[in-house]
């Protein structure tokens, strides 16, 4: 349900900042949730240069984390 939620406002951000999130199923692609030690859906990953730089668990709302990915631009 959270997903659902997040969804559009993912949707906005990707829009807003010109970028293309990669949606990823660690249901459907176990080995994500031992490498990024995946435990609340959504969580968001922002990753730069294979390293996560930022984390948000949880229904992150759209200036949260806009800001934080154009800090990591």
């Amino acid at each position: 349900m959270a997903c659902e939620e997040q969804d559009p406002i993912n949707r906005e951000v990707e829009e807003a900042l010109g970028i293309r999130f990669e949606m990823i199923n660690p249901l459907q692609e176990r080995s994500f949730i031992d490498t990024y030690h995946l435990q609340v859906t959504p969580t968001i990953l922002i990753v730069k240069d294979d390293r996560v730089v930022e984390r948000f668990e949880g229904v992150v709302h759209r200036e949260q984390l806009e800001e934080a990915i154009r800090h990591h631009l």
